[in-house]
């Protein structure tokens, strides 16, 4: 892995998704992604090599300038801190999968020292432990067979199992593919290592074939997994409702 990163854009906006709902965040959006799931909204950021950056000149400005990849450690520092100031909760570290990057990670992040937030597909557990002493709240998915396409059950578990060293929610998107079989085996897992870790159900944003869920079938998905967890909540992406990147 390379020491320096490739990056499709930087930018200031509302985090959408998960536990900081509504939080201000500068987003780093890192190139390349190890999965291919079905309701993937990010379609662009699979390719692990992009020539071009796309860097927000100003926090909310929308106006972006084109940079060359890969980016040094450095200079991913100057962008960021040009950006990020008190309005800013975090800065959230996404993709794709950021944890493809986990060397140019384990460089930069010990140089920033604001608040990082990790948005990881949660597959990659090596990855994790190398940049694990740097992050400090991490936003896992948990992957269900029938849009992510294979079983990451067991890279899951020791992912997680790592991650509750930290500040760490779960999210799961549904969907109408979802099955109850796939969900039971997801919530039994993250009672198994926590069950006060917090978990979101996402009802997923209709999106390349990706069917919806009805919404009696949400609140019985919340029904069954509130057997086995303390902390449960619905939320959707709430970005994509009030026209935020």
């Amino acid at each position: 892995m390379s020491a320096d990163a490739n990056i499709i854009e930087i930018f200031s906006s509302i985090q959408g998704e998960g536990k900081y709902v509504g939080c201000r965040q500068v987003f780093v959006r890192f190139a390349g992604c190890n999965a291919t799931c079905k309701y993937c909204d990010t379609m662009t950021s699979r390719k692990s090599s992009v020539t071009k950056a796309q860097i927000e000149e100003s926090p909310g400005s929308r106006r972006f300038m084109s940079v060359d990849n890969p980016i040094e450690p450095l200079q991913l520092l100057g962008y960021i801190t040009n950006l990020y100031d008190h309005k800013h909760h975090s800065v959230s570290f996404t993709g794709g999968e950021p944890l493809c990057h986990s060397t140019a990670l384990s460089l930069f992040l010990p140089m920033f020292r604001g608040i990082k937030y990790l948005e990881t597909n949660g597959t990659l557990p090596d990855e994790l432990e190398k940049v694990l002493p740097h992050i400090d709240i991490i936003s896992m998915d948990i992957k269900l067979p029938s849009v992510a396409g294979k079983n990451y059950w067991e890279e899951h578990r020791n992912f997680l199992r790592i991650a509750k060293q930290r500040e760490v929610f779960v999210k799961i998107v549904i969907s109408g593919e979802t099955n109850d079989a796939e969900f039971d085996t997801a919530i039994q897992l993250i009672a198994e290592i926590d069950n006060n870790i917090p978990v979101i159900l996402q009802p997923v944003t209709p999106i390349n074939s990706c069917k919806s869920v009805a919404p009696e079938r949400v609140l019985f998905l919340h029904d069954k997994a509130s057997v086995q967890l303390n902390d449960l909540r619905v939320i959707p992406q709430t970005h994509k409702y009030i026209g935020q990147m």
